[in-house]
């Protein structure tokens, strides 16, 4: 007798077949819904990165325009890159411990059927 080829394990009698089936939906969608997260900060970083680039590299005069005595706007945008950095990092690390992180544990504890 020949055997079923392609055919996977039987599913057990005790539904965790389903919860399987569930648990990897809910891990699809978290996962998209971080890659929008790292895109959208992602866009965020570079358009103030390459902002800055352009200012410095087509708009001379205006980077080089003092605000204060030893202050120029290029000075203070290059500052502030900076910062953003940090904040869009602070954005993603708040974002990950709040939502990421709490979602993720609540699918493992689904998918090894805890409560």
């Amino acid at each position: 007798m020949r055997e079923e080829r392609g055919k996977g394990p039987a599913e057990p009698a005790d539904g965790r077949g389903a919860r399987a089936g569930a648990a990897h939906d809910r891990l699809a969608a978290l996962s998209a819904r971080r890659w929008r997260v790292a895109i959208a900060l992602t866009a965020a970083m570079m358009a103030t990165y390459f902002g800055f680039l352009f200012l410095v590299a087509y708009a001379k005069p205006a980077a080089g325009a003092l605000i204060a005595p030893g202050l120029s706007w290029g000075i203070l945008l290059g500052a502030l890159v900076i910062v953003v950095a940090w904040v869009v990092t602070g954005v993603y690390v708040v974002w990950a411990n709040a939502r990421y992180d709490v979602e993720l544990e609540a699918i493992r504890s689904s998918a090894r059927g805890e409560r």
